[in-house]
Parts: C-alpha cells; sequence; structure tokens
C-alpha cells in the first residue's frame, strides 16, 4: 500500500518550491552578471598582457608577458589581489638593507628631536660668539648680519643629522626599489594610489618622523582590505593629525590640561595650603600661553576629510557640517609629537556639546567615539561610494573613467562595506578596462615612467638614491606635494615639452648605468657618455595627437576610427643625429670600461637587451618594450640611432612608452 501525501501539505510543498526556483534562478542571474563583468580574455595576446602589467603594476620586466601568458591572466590578477599569496624573497632579502623601516615611530622622533636640539645649540653658541656689528654713520651701509655665515659643525651633530636624514632617505630608497623590484606590482601600486589620496607632506614639522610608519602600518596593510578601516588608521595617525594640524584642535572652552602627577597631587586631602597655592601659580602659568596661542577650533582635517578622503567635493556637506564634524574631532592629539608619540584623545579639548552631522544628532556629553561615528557614516555614504570608485577607475581606466564602470563599482563599494579588494577587481576585471579605448589611454606620471623604464631595461638597481633624486628633477618629489590633495594622475599635469626632455634625459642616463645621476638631487651633465646633450630634435614636439607627428600642446588621444581595437598612434618628433666625435667601442655594460661596472647605481646588460641597432634589434625592442605598435615615426627614429646605448634610449624616450 502506498503512502500517500495529505492534501492539507500540498499547498505548503508548492510556495517551498517557487522560493527554491526563484533562488536558483537568482544564482544563474548572478552568475551570468558576474560572467558580463569580467572581461579577462582567456586567452589573451602580448599586448592585451602588456596593458594590464602596465596598469596593475609598473609595467612588464624582460620575460613577465610569457610568465604570464603560460599561468593565465585570470590567474595572475586574482595573485595580485592576494599579495600575501606571493612568495617575494629577493624582495625581502634587499629590504633588510634598510634598519630604519622596522624602527618604532618613537626612536626615530627622538633621533630627529636630539639632532634638531644639537644644531639649535650649536647655532645659539655660534650666535652669542659672533663679534658685534662694527658701528657705521653712513645710512647708506647696510647692517651687518647678527649671526656670523654658518660654521662647519662639529662632528657629533653633523653624524646626528645624517642619522636623522638617513631615515626619509631610506624609506624613499625602498620606494623606489619596491616598485622596480616587488613581486606584488599590484600592492605597491595601489599603496603609492592611497598615499597619494591621504596624502601628507614630508617637509611640514613633525611629519617626516612619522612617515615611516605612515606608509608601512597605515597604508600598507589595508590597500586591499576594508576602507573604513583605512579611513580609520589614517585619522588616527600622528603624521595625518600633524599635517592637517587637527592635533591642536580643541574646543574653546577647553580646561586647562595638566599632567597626570600634578592632578594627583591637587587632589591630594595631605597637601598644605601654600603647596596648593603654589600649584595654582603653575595652572595660571599654563594657561597664558595657551590663551595667547588663541588655541581653538580648526577645520583643517575636517573638511579635507570630506572634500578629499570620503564624500568629495560635489558629496552633499555644508560649511556647518564641516564644523560640525570639526567639533566632534576635537580633543584627537597627538602624545609628545617632539619625541614620536602616537595617537592620544585629551578630553580637556574636546567639545562635548551636541552635535548634528550630515542629519544625524549627536547628543551632548559624547568623548571620543563622536569622531568614530562620524568615521562610520562617512565610510559607508554613497557619495563617498562615488569619489572612491571614481578615483580607482580614473587611476586603472582613463582620467575621465565611463560613468557605468564608475557607477557599477560604487554600487560594490555599498555592498561589500566598502570591500577595497572587490571594487578593485570589478574594476580590473572590466569590459571597460580591456576596450580598445582604454589601450595607451593614460600618460605616465614621473614615479611611473622612471620605474617602468627601469622594469622594461631590466636593470639591477644597485644604489636606488640617484632614483630618488631623479623623481625630484622630473618634479615629483616622494613625498613631497604639499597640498593635501596629492600628486596628480591626469595627463594634463605632466605633459609638456620640458618633461620629455628630462623624461629623455634620464633615459639616456640609464643606458650608461645611471653614473651622471647625482645623489644630491642635481643633475649631472646630460647626454651621452661622450655625446653631449640629448639627441637633437626630440625636444621638437610633445605626446602628440593620434596619428601625427610631434604637436605641441596636443596630448595623445586613444582610439583611432576606422579599424576597431587599433589604437591611436602618438605622434614622434623628428630626430636628427649629432655628430659623436671618437664613439668608444660598445662593451658589456653601455661605454663603461672593465672595472667601472661595479661602482654604477643601475646595471643593464646592454648585450642582451640590444646587442646592435639591426632592424632585428629594433624590431625585437618594438616588440618587448612597446608592444609591437608604434607610429612610422617612431621607427624611423629609432633607425637613426648610431649606437645600442642611444637606440634603448630612444626606445624608452619614445611618446608610446610615455602612455600606459
Amino acid at each position: 500500500m502506498r503512502c500517500m501525501t495529505p492534501t492539507a501539505n500540498r499547498p505548503f510543498r508548492r510556495p517551498a518550491a517557487l522560493v527554491l526556483v526563484a533562488g536558483l534562478l537568482a544564482l544563474a542571474i548572478g552568475s551570468v552578471s558576474a560572467q558580463r563583468d569580467n572581461a579577462v580574455p582567456a586567452k589573451p595576446d602580448a599586448k592585451t598582457i602588456t596593458h594590464v602589467l602596465n596598469r596593475i603594476g609598473f609595467g612588464a620586466r624582460p620575460g613577465d608577458v610569457e610568465r604570464v601568458q603560460e599561468m593565465g591572466l585570470s590567474a595572475y590578477i586574482d595573485q595580485q589581489l592576494h599579495p600575501d599569496r606571493i612568495a617575494d624573497p629577493a624582495m625581502d632579502a634587499r629590504l633588510t638593507e634598510f634598519e630604519t623601516l622596522s624602527m618604532d615611530a618613537r626612536v626615530i622622533g627622538q633621533q630627529f628631536a636630539m639632532a634638531d636640539d644639537m644644531r639649535r645649540m650649536i647655532q645659539r653658541q655660534q650666535a652669542q660668539q659672533a663679534p658685534p656689528p662694527p658701528k657705521t654713520t653712513d645710512p647708506s651701509t647696510p647692517p651687518a648680519p647678527a649671526v656670523p655665515p654658518r660654521q662647519q659643525l662639529p662632528a657629533e651633530v653633523r653624524m646626528l643629522q645624517m642619522s636623522a636624514q638617513n631615515i626619509t632617505q631610506e624609506l624613499m630608497q625602498a620606494k623606489m626599489l619596491r616598485a622596480a623590484m616587488s613581486e606584488r606590482q599590484l600592492q605597491e601600486v595601489l599603496t603609492d594610489f592611497w598615499f597619494n589620496h591621504f596624502n601628507v607632506f614630508i617637509g611640514k614639522g613633525q611629519v617626516r618622523q612619522y612617515l615611516t610608519d605612515y606608509e608601512q602600518n597605515v597604508i600598507r596593510p589595508h590597500v586591499l582590505g576594508s576602507f573604513r578601516e583605512l579611513l580609520g588608521a589614517t585619522a588616527h595617525s600622528p603624521a595625518m593629525l600633524f599635517y592637517l594640524d587637527n592635533f591642536q584642535s580643541a574646543s574653546p572652552n577647553q580646561t586647562v590640561m595638566i599632567s597626570p602627577e600634578m592632578e594627583r597631587r591637587l587632589n591630594d586631602p595631605r597637601i598644605r595650603p601654600e603647596q596648593r597655592q603654589q600649584i595654582m601659580i603653575r595652572l595660571e602659568q599654563l594657561r597664558r600661553p595657551q590663551q595667547r596661542q588663541g588655541r581653538g577650533l580648526n577645520e583643517n582635517y575636517a573638511r579635507e576629510l570630506m572634500e578629499l578622503h570620503t564624500l568629495g567635493v560635489d558629496g552633499g556637506y555644508t560649511q556647518k557640517d564641516v564644523i560640525e564634524v570639526a567639533r566632534a574631532l576635537t580633543g584627537w592629539t597627538i602624545d609628545q609629537p617632539r619625541g614620536g608619540g602616537g595617537f592620544l584623545f585629551r578630553p580637556q579639548m574636546h567639545d562635548a556639546d551636541e552635535k548634528t552631522v550630515l542629519g544625524v544628532h549627536f547628543p551632548k556629553g559624547g568623548g571620543q567615539e563622536e569622531g568614530e561615528r562620524v568615521l562610520d557614516i562617512l565610510a559607508k555614504h554613497p557619495s563617498t561610494a562615488h569619489h572612491i570608485s571614481f578615483k580607482l577607475a580614473q587611476r586603472f581606466v582613463a582620467d575621465d573613467p565611463p560613468k557605468a564602470l564608475v557607477d557599477r563599482a560604487a554600487k560594490k563599494f555599498l555592498d561589500t562595506k566598502g570591500d577595497l579588494r572587490e571594487v578593485t577587481k570589478l574594476i580590473i576585471t572590466s569590459p571597460e578596462f580591456y576596450a580598445a579605448e582604454a589601450y595607451r589611454a593614460k600618460v605616465k606620471t614621473p614615479l611611473e615612467f622612471v620605474v617602468s623604464a627601469i622594469r622594461a631595461s631590466g636593470a639591477t638597481v644597485v644604489n636606488a638614491q640617484p632614483l630618488v633624486a631623479q623623481m625630484r628633477e622630473l618634479g615629483m618629489p616622494l613625498y613631497g606635494c604639499q597640498p593635501p590633495t596629492g600628486y596628480s594622475m591626469t595627463a594634463d599635469a605632466w605633459v609638456n615639452t620640458g618633461a620629455l626632455l628630462n623624461r629623455m634625459n634620464f633615459a639616456v642616463q640609464l643606458v650608461n648605468g645611471g653614473q651622471q645621476m647625482r645623489g644630491d638631487g642635481r643633475q649631472g651633465r646630460p647626454g651621452f657618455a661622450g655625446q653631449p646633450g640629448p639627441p637633437a630634435g626630440f625636444a621638437a614636439g610633445r605626446f602628440g595627437a593620434p596619428g601625427q607627428a610631434g604637436q605641441p600642446g596636443q596630448p595623445g588621444q586613444p582610439g583611432q576610427p576606422g579599424q576597431p581595437g587599433q589604437p591611436g598612434q602618438p605622434g614622434q618628433p623628428q630626430f636628427t643625429p649629432r655628430p659623436r666625435p671618437n664613439p668608444p667601442p660598445p662593451g658589456e655594460f653601455g661605454f663603461q670600461r672593465p672595472g667601472q661596472l661595479a661602482r654604477m647605481p643601475l646595471q643593464i646588460d646592454m648585450n642582451s637587451l640590444a646587442p646592435d641597432t639591426s632592424e632585428a634589434t629594433r624590431d625585437k625592442l618594438i616588440q618587448t618594450i612597446l608592444s609591437g605598435q608604434v607610429a612610422d615615426t617612431t621607427r624611423q627614429t629609432l633607425a637613426r640611432a648610431e649606437t645600442p646605448q642611444q637606440l634603448v634610449a630612444l626606445t624608452l624616450g619614445s611618446p608610446e612608452f610615455q602612455r600606459r
């Protein structure tokens, strides 16, 4: 006898079946949508792989394209999105040269403070020992300076100053080495991107002593994590608090800040009246400097927090919101800034009255949690999602990124509560990222150009200090952007005739082993060894319009009507070689004599890269460094190279190489 299902149970099974079918349909639709959004080619050509290596990294090294083809482009992208899974023993070993990278901020702060104190003491002594200015009755005679010209500092003072300067120099050299050598290329690109987004300036006061900690422990660990955690890390960082002056921001009604020891003595019932009176006199002495300094509410950080870090300039906030956010962040300060102290919340400085931020009410009596609540509101705001998505798309896709891509990325930001790995993944696997019009649509910044040239030439960096100096020469000193906006990512900031000439000079020096790059920031004599200056006529044009030769002031526009998938070819200035007297014979390494190789800061194996100037060698460089697609004018320019060094330098200085 068969078991019959009761009729009464059937109505309950049908809705359950419908829910199951609906769920399966939703999964299927989601899968189709994900496949539609993921445009990574299954069998990419060398051009596509080079495009990816230029966008999510600092360019291809010799052999990188073949390596990615072998492992698969999707696998490579996934690997880069998880840098913790990438072994990088060579980079790790190289970084052990820089002892200051692992120094605590307090130790670094003490070194800077000692150097500054010693320098001031010596200068005061010099001023006191200086002879008095001669008396004169002639009113036209300018008065003698009160302080004599700077004298030679004692050896111990110079050692202290060098030790302090070495801290920032090691950080800068490590940045260049990581960008050029690290296998974790996407992490390096994003570390640079997010440092620029949350910019601080090395030249402002105590920022320099916090800079190592800021990049190492505040920015780098969070670039593929939660945006809220990254935002919170920067908000608590002494580097940011000092740079945008929030460490001084206080309620106008703040009480005098006293030490715990003074507070304990003041509350001690056993204290004698005369002792209490002495303490009160001391409190009055502390109050007077605060009144003279006029400390009060400082809006700098609150304004940049909303305009640059989160909502964007059109994010829907008002000046009233700026003031209210600044009030909520009063008391967020630094414990002993000159000594490298960390974040500290001082209740005495905090404005505890009620506030309203972006329509959200904050009741009276709050403390540090008000600042945290502000960060929560900003991190999940739709305007923040759009602003962050736009900037990431601008970095990876185009100066004016497609609106549809920005909208999808913003939705992903909100759906994942600010998961930066997921937002980044959506952008670098999107159809817009792989579209023909995105190819060579971005002009390289000086950092991207220098590092990509190092990687493309297969150079070994023996000493990174000349590269640090080159960044100053090219107008992008590391950590040296004074405005909170950070360095621009768009072409208009970097496209001009002078920039192209400077980049060509760098390429010339690179192929000569960097021996003309000075570590003190001053440019060595430009040009090839034995040949003054860059190739004549090279600075005649700029990056050029598509398919045209060297039209000044016309940045090349991606895409060209007619054949889909064929990028517009940037213009190439004409090249007329100069006669070079007594050309030295080519050797294993540029023009250098045997024995000079070990002293060169940059080492290139010219025999492997370009053993001669033949057509076969030119075609090889065009294929490996320029992805095989160049303008006819570029080919004509390369054909005029007289030496392998000229050929490589002209390839790296070509308009095509300036783009990514």
